[in-house]
């Protein structure tokens, strides 16, 4: 039953399919791939229904995309590559589901959107491959169902280029130090960024939020836990700044009540693992807008989408 608000007009008759790398096994995380998790998303947030396939690596799925990158998102036979052309193919099946209410909003929707795939991706890519405290687990999470001898030297070279690749991008061509000095900046930014009530640039969900969410949730595996604990930082004083600013409290009862379907979902912030079948999103529970959640109030959607999908 479609539940997520949206107007569907386009909507394709054919199955639709999502191409991705196995399953990490890890609560709430679909996919190692902040892009994939973003399509996870956005397909959730339009209630459009979907099955995956996996591969054991890029290349199983390169009849579909030349460039060998993933996610593919199959609708009937068409592969659609890349996760914004992905995104966009959804906002065509379901209009406003990932450009809110068009116009303006849209604009800066994409905007995010981009900011998400490219500033906030390369803190990503830092800190499972240029960061030395996290490269261990990276490895083996990666790497260690390879044969002996391709572990023995592919990683290395691989992450060789990857850094390379930081370096030219400005990521990391200072260093560690100051690549997460800018990182801890950012998420200082976006905290205050953050909206008070709603989503990140509107009242309902878009692009923007599955693409910040995709890549800060990226970033709260056991892969990366310094990454992790700059997040669950922000999101404890979040909570005490919140709660002990008498502006903020004052200004949280006059909040205008919740639209309907919120108030039906539960309340704002709501721990998803907890509220979900199976604890798939994983959010953490924390204040509408947070940037630590990336995606609070828009999830809240999932919860309807995946509770049908249990009952069957």
């Amino acid at each position: 039953m479609h539940t997520s608000g949206h107007a569907r007009t386009n909507t394709p008759s054919a199955t639709l399919t999502l191409c991705e790398l196995a399953d990490p096994a890890i609560p709430g995380v679909e996919s190692y791939s902040p892009f994939c998790m973003k399509v996870h998303r956005a397909l959730r947030a339009a209630d459009l229904p979907y099955t995956r396939r996996h591969g054991a690596h890029p290349g199983v799925f390169k009849k579909l995309n030349p460039t060998g990158q993933l996610p593919v998102l199959l609708i009937g036979d068409e592969p659609v590559a890349d996760s914004t052309a992905i995104l966009r193919r959804i906002e065509a099946m379901v209009p406003g589901s990932m450009s809110g209410a068009g116009g303006r909003e849209a604009a800066e929707a994409w905007l995010w959107e981009d900011y998400a795939d490219s500033c906030l991706n390369g803190y990503l890519v830092a800190s499972r491959w240029a960061d030395d405290r996290n490269w261990p687990s990276v490895k083996t999470a990666y790497f260690n169902a390879l044969p002996a001898l391709i572990r023995a030297v592919l990683p290395g070279r691989l992450r060789s280029t990857v850094v390379g690749a930081l370096v030219a991008r400005d990521v990391w061509r200072a260093g560690p130090a100051k690549c997460w000095e800018r990182f801890e900046a950012s998420l200082d930014q976006l905290e205050v960024r953050a909206p008070r009530e709603g989503f990140w640039v509107g009242a309902t969900v878009t692009a923007a939020d599955v693409a910040i969410f995709g890549q800060l949730h990226g970033m709260r595996s056991p892969l990366t836990p310094w990454q992790q604990g700059q997040l669950a930082q922000r999101k404890a004083s979040r909570r005490t700044s919140t709660a002990s600013t008498p502006a903020r409290a004052w200004r949280s009862r006059r909040r205008p009540p919740a639209p309907r379907d919120q108030r039906a979902s539960g309340p704002s912030g709501v721990s998803l693992s907890e509220a979900t079948p199976g604890g798939s999103p994983g959010i953490s529970s924390t204040p509408s807008g947070s940037v630590t959640t990336g995606i609070a109030r828009p999830s809240l959607r999932v919860i309807r989408a995946e509770r049908a999908a249990v009952r069957g």
